[in-house]
């Protein structure tokens, strides 16, 4: 820096120029602080700009707090801007604290002030006039113009949106102000961000957790129910790399086994494709990608090799057979993060693929029919308005049509839609649910139709408080209910997203959850490392 000289004065070093001073001193010593600003000249009345980029949190709270009060008795005419961390409790929170905690770098702030609310009423109670406090999915959705950040999200492909939304509702940024600086307090408080959240609070019941003791971890697998007690679990990634091997969850009598699967072919690196049981028939895969960048074309049916059908024994492996399909008709564009669900046509069964995400486009909407027994892509004439555009979304089959739940869409905002496909003479009919309480809208969970309601498992959610646990829709009343899931049980962090659910038996109301978890940024990569069941007998007596 041209033109800056080290001091040579008695007390804190810093570097100066004629317009700037860099001093080095110990925040929390009041006298020193005072005392090395006033010797850098330091006008105490001018219009002031303090910028605390997650400093105060590594102190003791009463060392931050008095910090805060200090600026604020000490600046009568300032704007004290802040970006820490918020809400410890949560899986994210948990996994971010002991990152943390690992470095030798505790988070102090955090634990009494959890929230961004807390967070506010910190510097109001300091002596600061006005504060906004929004988490960073309120600043980044509500008040970053949707074109720039069309512009940002354009220069990478990117395909991390659980991650990336669940830092964000981690940390904040907050403006405090006093004097004639609360008329430019920076941030406002924005109705269409999650600034606002969902007041709705969950209602009892809280569903059992228990940990099922095999490991099994991965993201963005697919599974299908090959037989009552037969899970198969294809792609994904895992600590290993991308390209789990595909395996087969058994239940015999002793409880859940693992085992690996023997394949007829390769599957290849597929992340986020689906598996689509047909009765009788085998399993479709469908979709996937390989990279951000590299959709998987292929169309593959498994079905049970004759010479060794798989039994509820424990047993070494398991063969399948893996034929490629190749149809005829016009196919969708390739696709990932999408659905694929059996639904029936004039006494046929046909696979409905809808939205999903590729490549160059950031949601897929449209549906496309599949019929497997001829391996055709054919056209079915549908009714109505077609859903928005989503990917991460749920569809379920549900009276010859199906139910379509969630998902995120165009804007990167999760959807709470509950739309379904209804069959009729000439095909099906687009009819949109109106569910009472709304459901807060989430993305990236699992869900069942068990009887006459939808079960919703698990997610990303921006608008709810802590996690997403569970909802029910019932499809006759069109009335829901949030519950949360007791996962004391569980001795790690249970992170509902980019994992896979399946009802093992439908007598037994048991729902088996496998894999999940997630990139925690630079606190390191997360799996589940084992499958957990929820006991639903609460919700669905």
């Amino acid at each position: 820096m041209l033109g800056c000289r080290l001091s040579s004065h008695k007390g804190p070093t810093y570097v100066s120029s004629g317009c700037y001073h860099l001093i080095g001193v110990d925040v929390r010593e009041e006298s020193q602080v005072e005392e090395a600003l006033g010797g850098a000249a330091l006008d105490w009345t001018a219009p002031t700009l303090i910028l605390s980029e997650v400093v105060l949190t590594y102190m003791e709270t009463q060392c931050s707090d008095a910090i805060i009060s200090w600026a604020g008795k000490r600046f009568p005419q300032s704007l004290f801007i802040m970006y820490e961390q918020i809400r410890p409790h949560d899986p994210f929170g948990r996994i971010m604290q002991n990152h943390f905690l690992k470095l030798n770098s505790a988070l102090h702030a955090i634990r009494q002030y959890p929230d961004a609310a807390a967070q506010r009423h910190r510097f109001l109670d300091k002596g600061w006039e006005q504060c906004v406090c929004l988490d960073m999915n309120a600043f980044y959705l509500g008040l970053v113009p949707e074109e720039e950040r069309y512009r940002m999200e354009s220069l990478e492909t990117f395909d991390e949106y659980e991650e990336w939304h669940q830092k964000c509702s981690h940390y904040f940024v907050l403006t405090a102000s006093r004097g004639s600086l609360t008329a430019q307090a920076l941030l406002t408080q924005s109705p269409g961000s999650s600034a606002s959240p969902h007041s709705r609070s969950l209602s009892p019941p809280a569903l059992s957790v228990q940990a099922i003791a095999i490991c099994v971890e991965g993201l963005g697998m697919a599974t299908s129910l090959v037989r009552p007690r037969q899970v198969l679990l294809t792609g994904g990634s895992s600590k290993g790399g991308r390209g789990a091997a595909t395996r087969m969850l058994l239940r015999c009598q002793e409880g859940w086994t693992c085992v690996t699967v023997e394949l007829s072919r390769d599957l290849d690196v597929r992340l986020y494709h689906t598996a689509t049981s047909l009765p009788g028939r085998g399993v479709v895969v469908y979709g996937g990608r390989s990279s951000p960048l590299k959709p998987v074309q292929s169309l593959l049916r498994v079905s049970l090799d004759p010479s060794d059908p798989p039994s509820s024994e424990n047993t070494d492996s398991v063969k399948l057979r893996m034929e490629e399909m190749v149809c005829t008709g016009d196919p969708p564009p390739a696709r990932w993060r999408h659905t694929a669900t059996l639904v029936r046509h004039c006494g046929k069964d046909f696979l409905f693929v809808f939205g999903g995400k590729n490549q160059s486009a950031t949601v897929l909407g449209g549906g496309y029919f599949l019929c497997p027994d001829q391996q055709q892509w054919t056209e079915i004439p549908v009714d109505g308005a077609a859903p928005e555009a989503r990917h991460s979304h749920s569809a379920c089959s549900y009276e010859g049509g199906l139910v379509l739940f969630g998902g995120l869409n165009r804007k990167g905002m999760p959807l709470g839609d509950t739309v379904v496909l209804k069959p009729n003479v000439r095909g099906f009919t687009w009819t949109k649910m109106e569910v009472q309480p709304s459901p807060v809208p989430r993305y990236s969970h699992s869900a069942h139709v068990i009887g006459a309601k939808l079960l919703v498992v698990g997610g990303v959610w921006l608008d709810g408080p802590g996690v997403p646990g569970g909802l029910v829709i019932n499809l006759t009343t069109h009335s829901s209910v949030e519950f949360s899931l007791d996962t004391t049980a569980v001795p790690w962090p249970l992170m509902l997203h980019s994992f896979c659910s399946e009802l093992t038996e439908p007598e037994e109301p048991e729902l088996l959850l496998i894999g999940g978890g997630g990139n925690c940024f630079s606190f390191g990569t997360h799996f589940n490392s084992q499958p957990v069941t929820v006991d639903l007998r609460p919700v669905l007596g």
